[in-house]
């Protein structure tokens, strides 16, 4: 089966080059991100699949043009699925398949790389050595051993995170709708969490029950001079709102691998370009805040992993064994 590969980039390709072959698949290889206007370039190729990434816009013109020329199978090769209309999916007999998981301990270690950095100020101590200031002042942080953890969203990678806290002997709480019997830690409601963790960080899908579920609110509920991890969406936080709690010092600092409105940016070199997003320079400008461009996935393990997932969720579809389907009830 011929694949159509939107948003691709260098890195992406080794491995489906590699295990492409085995599965019985010939991948395509596009720069352009999935839309209803580059939709047609699927047929244009003769693809009955096309394999998608978390910043493609798969909504419903985008889909009616794809199942128009033909193709039948959409495979992500990521875990999130909130790009995609799952109600023009379904009405137009597309089947969407994914990557649930890959490397969980590839995130959670991100989050706690991201976590470290904050603390211990890593990012602007290595500035400073570079131009031959060996000066500590302002770096000081805190023991992470002996303080609070709040995990929101405990499945797979949650779950790690939770792990690697322990290890630091932190004391870990969690809030999940599903908790799983498997977690480490303590479960509470989620202002419990806010009130006691020192550090929350989010594990869980945007959803629209999740949408800026940390907003203005939130952070009032927040343990003062806590510290915020993201590496799952950015839709789970209302920037403005985090923003405001960074200038008022409510928040000790923030860790982010993810913004709500990185499509336009992440993945991208825009070094010599002036930056128009006013929200994502305010953030870049903080010196507690340390922004990553959705990396926290991305390990030799975990790329490995969800080529071979990817291709596999498409050989079953072509022997007619539907694997890893994605459903509005999907977790």
């Amino acid at each position: 089966m011929k694949i159509a590969f939107y948003d691709v980039k260098p890195y992406d390709k080794p491995w489906f080059d590699r295990l492409s072959p085995e599965y019985g698949c010939e991948p395509i290889y596009l720069e352009y991100r999935l839309n209803r206007d580059t939709a047609r370039l699927a047929q244009d190729l003769s693809c009955q699949a096309v394999c998608a990434f978390v910043n493609d816009v798969i909504d419903e013109p985008c889909i009616t043009a794809l199942t128009q020329g033909g193709v039948k199978l959409l495979a992500m090769r990521c875990a999130g699925y909130n790009n995609i209309d799952l109600d023009a999916a379904d009405a137009h007999n597309l089947t969407v398949v994914r990557v649930p998981e890959y490397s969980p301990a590839a995130v959670a270690e991100h989050a706690m790389a991201l976590l470290l950095c904050v603390n211990r100020k890593i990012h602007r101590s290595y500035s400073r050595t570079r131009e031959n200031n060996f000066n500590i002042n302002g770096l000081i942080g805190f023991d992470l051993c002996g303080k609070t953890a709040g995990i929101v969203g405990t499945g797979k990678i949650g779950s790690v995170f939770g792990r690697i806290c322990g290890g630091f002997g932190m004391n870990v709480l969690a809030y999940d709708p599903s908790p799983s019997e498997d977690f480490a830690g303590t479960y509470c409601t989620l202002d419990e969490l806010l009130n006691q963790s020192d550090v929350v960080s989010l594990h869980c899908p945007l959803t629209p029950q999740t949408h800026h579920m940390f907003n203005s609110d939130s952070f009032a509920s927040l343990k003062d001079g806590a510290v915020l991890i993201n590496t799952s969406r950015g839709g789970l936080i209302d920037t403005s709102a985090l923003i405001s709690a960074l200038k008022s010092k409510k928040l000790y600092g923030a860790g982010l691998d993810v913004y709500e409105e990185e499509a336009d940016y992440f993945f991208t070199d825009f070094s010599a370009e002036i930056m128009t997003d006013d929200d994502l320079a305010r953030l870049l400008s903080f010196p507690n805040v340390v922004l990553t461009s959705h990396q926290a996935f991305f390990t030799e393990e975990a790329t490995r992993e969800i080529a071979q997932m990817t291709l596999d969720n498409v050989r079953s579809f072509i022997q007619g064994e539907i694997k890893n389907k994605v459903t509005k009830q999907s977790g």
